[in-house]
């Protein structure tokens, strides 16, 4: 008898030991499991990390590819340029040499007539050397070569050669000469198509260079001009369009640094911030364009130094034929400027186009004096006056742009909360809530918070240790044991199963424990996100408000900034821009 129970209690003790360590093992199983469940998530952090790392190298090697690529294509680019028009740049200097001669006396005609003939060989399709030699054969006496001269300068760019003798006619006192040039100037002019150089007897009109006569010559063609094109609908839509990108361009920066928690929970946060900031624009464009109207123009002492300059930027001014390559280079250089990023670049390029065009009709030359004078060299006053005479279209693209964002505003405002928060191995998904904001606020807090309590309760309850499942697997093992030791001996056979049971029970309860702690942990967390959500909608609600107040005061700006380009209308009282001040005549031009 004593033999057997030697041998039962050591089969006893070999199950217990067995029941422990599979308490252990289990619990550390469980363990393991969070632990995995952490490392996938922390993992999956990882690589979206590494993803967005990896983008962000990959968009720096390729901005950094653009900018070498541009510097070797300028280098290119400007080497091309000295090769076939180098001598072109030697030209415009003597030219402007030339002008200065005739001013000054100290070269002699057969000097400049000299130079004018070696660069008439260097350059045999330019039009400006032909023209110096015209100009030095007239200060010699010499009718029959300037007439010669004259003719081909004409046969290579009759606008610029008319235009080039007019300013030099003007230059000289002679302003009957000047008006027949500038007559055969227009002539040879398309409305449709003005060459880039057109800007400067625009400019000369605004400084009232050409007298009464010029004056009414002008008038009287520009007039025409405005008539034939704005009756093409077309084209005075791309002038409203361009005031339109004028305004919009002045739109404020975003304003989600201010209004954090809307930008955060609203779905029509990007409608808001654009209609802000649309709204701000308002405030923009009536200070610009106030002060530009205000400011006092600074008029040269004398007349005849303000068309020397124009007469300088003509003759200093790149040819057509330098035109494709131009592009090139601003391009490339904008490249350069914007860090490797093409498409800003190419916005950059295509907003000062204008002065890389090869024509413009009257109306864009018009809109461009006004928004872009540097692109095409007008001066501020003719830029006020310019101003002046498109304050139809920037009314139309003041109205629409208005319109436009005032009708962008979002008839509803709502808030959407989907949430994940981590408790343990757990993951607690919300489920969307969304609520409209001209619901009341304390509405809005309770339906939020009900939905948190219906949704965070379950996923509480389900942390809970699952005694009855939990307990199959002991209560089977109890059994084996009363069933395997009870035809050898029955009341050890209790004893075992009451020792087997009583680890089971240490094992379990141990679980239980931690399923309590982790219920409350859970408990608090989602409670305070709770609160966290609650406080976010009434911060949202309150940051909406903010903004509400603040479109209003940026949009009432708008009727000051409509009654200003009204104002506009009165700013000038010609038809054209251009038309500038009277400039009293010589004695015996008058006389005549």
């Amino acid at each position: 008898m004593s033999e057997v129970d030697y041998h039962l209690r050591r089969q006893v003790d070999r199950v217990n030991s067995l029941v422990v360590r599979l308490g252990e093992q289990v619990g550390a199983v469980s363990g393991q499991v969070s632990a995995v469940g952490q490392a996938q998530q922390e993992t999956r952090t990882e690589l979206q990390q590494l993803r967005a790392d990896f983008m962000t190298f990959v968009r720096q090697a390729e901005l950094t590819a653009n900018i070498q690529q541009a510097e070797t294509r300028v280098g290119v680019i400007q080497d091309k340029m000295d090769h076939e028009f180098g001598h072109h740049k030697v030209v415009r200097r003597s030219a402007v040499g030339m002008l200065q001669a005739f001013d000054t006396g100290l070269v002699s005609d057969e000097t400049v007539r000299n130079v004018g003939e070696q660069l008439m060989i260097q350059t045999p399709r330019y039009w400006l050397a032909p023209a110096l030699i015209a100009l030095s054969s007239w200060a010699a006496d010499d009718r029959s070569l300037c007439e010669r001269a004259v003719e081909e300068a004409f046969r290579r760019s009759p606008d610029r050669t008319s235009l080039f003798f007019a300013l030099v006619l003007r230059r000289q006192g002679r302003h009957a000469g000047a008006v027949r040039w500038l007559r055969h100037y227009l002539n040879v002019q398309d409305p449709a198509a003005l060459g880039r150089e057109f800007a400067v007897i625009l400019e000369s009109i605004s400084q009232g260079a050409f007298g009464a006569a010029g004056r009414e010559l002008l008038r009287d063609t520009l007039a025409t001009w405005r008539e034939t094109l704005l009756a093409d609908e077309a084209t005075e839509t791309a002038q409203v369009t361009r005031w339109r990108a004028e305004i919009d361009s002045m739109r404020a920066p975003s304003a989600q640094a201010d209004f954090p928690r809307l930008a955060a929970v609203s779905p029509e946060w990007a409608q808001l911030d654009a209609v802000l900031s649309s709204a701000r624009a308002q405030q923009a464009v009536l200070d610009k364009y106030t002060a530009m109207m205000a400011r006092e123009s600074e008029p040269s002492d004398r007349i005849e130094d303000a068309v020397d300059d124009i007469l300088d930027r003509l003759v200093g001014e790149y040819d057509d034929e330098e035109l494709p390559l131009r592009r090139d280079l601003a391009f490339n250089n904008a490249v350069i400027d914007n860090g490797g990023d093409r498409d800003a670049a190419k916005q950059a390029v295509d907003i000062d186009s204008a002065s890389l065009e090869e024509t413009l009709d009257y109306l864009t030359v018009q809109t461009t004096s006004a928004l872009n004078p540097g692109a095409i060299g007008a001066s501020p006053a003719t830029q006020r006056l310019s101003v002046a005479a498109c304050h139809s279209w920037f009314k139309r693209a003041h109205a629409s742009f208005s319109r436009d964002y005032r009708a962008a505003i979002p008839p509803d405002v709502g808030a959407y909360f989907a949430t994940t928060h981590g408790v343990g191995a757990q993951t607690f998904a919300l489920p969307p809530w969304s609520g409209s904001f001209t619901t009341p606020l304390e509405t809005l807090e309770a339906s939020l918070a009900a939905h948190w309590d219906g949704h965070a309760r379950p996923f509480i309850d389900s942390l809970a240790f699952p005694w009855r499942q939990k307990a199959l697997l002991p209560g089977g093992i109890v059994l084996a044991v009363l069933l395997l030791f009870s035809p050898f001996h029955v009341g050890f056979a209790f004893v075992a199963a009451l020792i087997v049971g009583g680890v089971w029970a240490l094992v379990l309860h141990n679980r239980a424990d931690a399923a309590r702690k982790l219920q409350e942990t859970a408990r608090q967390s989602l409670e305070r996100a709770k609160q966290e959500s609650v406080g976010t909608l009434r911060a949202a609600r309150a940051e909406l408000t903010d903004w509400q107040s603040r479109f209003q005061r940026a949009d009432a700006v708008e009727a000051a900034t409509r009654a200003m380009i009204a104002s506009l209308a009165t700013a000038a009282h010609a038809s054209s821009p251009y038309e500038g001040r009277t400039v009293t005549e010589p004695a015996e031009e008058q006389a005549s």
